[in-house]
């Protein structure tokens, strides 16, 4: 049985809200299930890893295969809770320790 290689993804939150980390992550739940069904969007393993609402950073979790669907999932989110917001991927890492190095964030 081969394992799922994982990916993490440096995000952007634009918004001048703030948001809860529930707020957030069903907001891109809901935007996969729009976008690939309940089979696609649990194909994505879709995991937040961490979240600072003051700052507007994200790290989020997907597998290698589901890049581009999670990408494509989170391009269409135009509202957050109601209220304005996007969402950008800054950069793509297999570790989290990467991610942090290439992004100049202190390991939380």
């Amino acid at each position: 049985l081969n394992r799922r290689r994982r990916r993490y993804l440096a995000l952007e939150i634009d918004s001048d809200e703030e948001f809860s980390s529930e707020e957030f992550m069903r907001t891109i739940r809901s935007a996969a299930v729009r976008l690939y069904g309940e089979y696609g969007a649990s194909k994505m393993n879709l995991y937040l890893v961490t979240y600072d609402a003051e700052k507007g950073i994200a790290i989020l979790r997907t597998t290698q295969e589901s890049i581009d669907l999670t990408r494509a999932a989170l391009a269409t989110i135009t509202e957050i809770g109601g209220k304005p917001a996007a969402i950008h991927v800054l950069r793509i890492s297999g570790t989290i320790k990467t991610l942090h190095k290439k992004m100049g964030w202190k390991q939380i």
